[in-house]
């Protein structure tokens, strides 16, 4: 196979086709235990011809654009509608995430099976879809001392 022809796509990534790509734009921040905050963010999700969705993430402070969370891991989709997702954060937290995708509405739902290496965060949840073309995502976050809640929020144009 010529490596710079992209690899056929495997029937179980082909659903979520449309993620494959790089995404930016903007995004906000907030928690009850910080102030909140803006950001710039892209997202790239690739594929190799596996049945896996490789994703990174990094974002930015908008007016400096000095460097502020990074993030990668693979999205795992099924045939039956399910998902799982493996995430390893810049700050040692990891996440395995569970949950559904639509076909029909382009979009993922996902919930913690397991937040490892926090000594804080006890649950993430995050919602991914795409409306007019533009992805947007919210991420929901309960730590020992808030329940489940808004934590961040984006929406993104494909380049």
């Amino acid at each position: 196979m010529n490596p710079i022809q992209a690899p056929p796509l495997h029937p179980f990534v082909a659903p979520l086709s449309y993620l494959l790509g790089t995404w930016r734009g903007q995004g906000e921040g907030l928690y009850p235990t910080i102030p909140s905050f803006r950001y710039g963010e892209e997202l790239r999700f690739s594929h190799s011809g596996k049945p896996v969705i490789a994703y990174t993430q990094k974002t930015w402070k908008l007016e400096s654009g000095a460097p502020m969370h990074a993030e990668s891991g693979y999205f795992r989709p099924k045939p039956d509608g399910s998902i799982e997702v493996v995430i390893a954060q810049s700050t040692g937290l990891v996440e395995v995430q569970k949950g559904t995708y639509n076909v029909d509405e382009q979009s993922i739902t996902l919930k913690s099976d397991l937040v490892g290496n926090a000594s804080k965060v006890k649950e993430i949840s995050r919602e991914f879809g795409l409306v007019d073309g533009k992805l947007s995502y919210v991420v929901h976050m309960s730590t020992t001392t808030n329940h489940l809640q808004p934590h961040l929020k984006a929406t993104l144009d494909k380049l």
